[in-house]
């Protein structure tokens, strides 16, 4: 039995929850755009202070003031308002999407992950909660206006795919449904936060090297130089989720196999979605390999680890709407 008046509060949710995402994005938006007045603004007052200092004789006063002062000007809490509501917009979204999937999985009795729009609305839950948990350990107000649009790039076609609650199909009732989708589920949210980590780093490491050769910076790159981590830090941050996200992609296509042989009597059976899987491993094992090959680049790397997200996106839309075979039914 489906209960009806829980998957229509399930409905509900998803769409207050994508209001608050377009909120946030703009205070994230607006915390962006004013950047860049807040660095300036900074470098004054540090210039100012260090005038002041060499003055007065303070010879060590006038080495810290003529340190750059963006993160001393960027961490006012007077000045981060829009951030702030941003942030707290942000938890009430993921809030709003957890209890979107769990309304939906109370509703039908069973796991919500039965078709492609509880498979990305999942996601989008998963993605929203690992912002969330990073928030609370690290100052990542820059990422937000970068994660508010990836959450509404997921569930915008999550609902173009809409499927009513219902129950499901014969080969889908097995404990592995648990297993494997929601490791899935966790991987590829860590595996999209990292894609955008790593698309920063390419335009932040690009910016730097313009500035580090005294080219010009168009408006919104001196905007991005201003407001992200270096291009170092951005590269770490990446890497580290991806090392964490490869077990589990590796696990998933482990259990996925499992689960075959459980349901159809074989391993592998060169499906379309099985054959996608398996080349998303291989991209970010590529990745990790060329990221632990001396004289690689990194910006290198970085591009394959980009081409696995792409990869992903593939297996998710794509393969998943538009090529037949033993897992047709992800595409419901």
């Amino acid at each position: 039995m489906t209960n009806e008046a829980l998957a229509g509060y399930s409905n509900l949710a998803v769409y207050s929850a994508l209001v608050v995402l377009g909120i946030a994005f703009l205070a994230f938006a607006v915390d962006l755009a004013g950047t860049r007045s807040r660095a300036l603004a900074g470098r004054s007052g540090a210039s100012g202070e260090g005038r002041m200092s060499a003055a007065s004789g303070g010879t060590d006063t006038l080495v810290r003031g003529d340190a750059p002062a963006v993160v001393q000007a960027d961490e006012g809490p007077s000045r981060r308002q829009a951030a702030g509501i941003g942030i707290a917009l942000s938890r009430l979204a993921s809030l709003l999407l957890v209890a979107a999937v769990v309304m939906r999985a109370l509703s039908v009795s069973r796991a919500p992950w039965g078709n492609l729009y509880e498979y990305l609305l999942t996601a989008a839950a998963a993605v929203s909660v690992v912002y969330v948990v990073m928030s609370l350990r690290r100052d990542v107000r820059w990422l937000g206006v970068f994660l508010t649009a990836l959450l509404m790039l997921i569930l915008g076609p999550a609902l173009t795919v809409y499927t009513e609650a219902g129950q499901l199909m014969p080969s889908l009732r097995s404990y592995w449904l648990v297993v494997h989708v929601s490791i899935a589920i966790i991987a590829t949210a860590i595996f999209a936060i990292g894609a955008a980590l790593s698309a920063l780093y390419l335009v932040q490491e690009s910016s730097e090297r313009r500035q580090a050769a005294q080219a010009r910076l168009s408006g919104w790159r001196q905007t991005l130089l201003a407001a992200l981590p270096p291009s170092r830090t951005l590269d770490r941050m990446a890497y580290g989720l991806h090392v964490v996200a490869f077990p589990l992609w590796t696990f998933t296509v482990i259990a996925g196999a499992v689960w075959a042989e459980k349901a159809w009597g074989r391993y592998w059976g060169w499906d379309p979605k099985e054959v996608w899987s398996f080349i998303i491993w291989v991209v970010y094992a590529a990745y990790l390999h060329a990221r632990a090959t001396t004289g690689m680049k990194v910006r290198t790397a970085t591009w394959i680890a980009i081409a696995g997200f792409l990869c992903i996106a593939m297996n998710s839309f794509v393969v998943n709407k538009f090529m037949s075979g033993m897992h047709s039914y992800s595409g419901m």
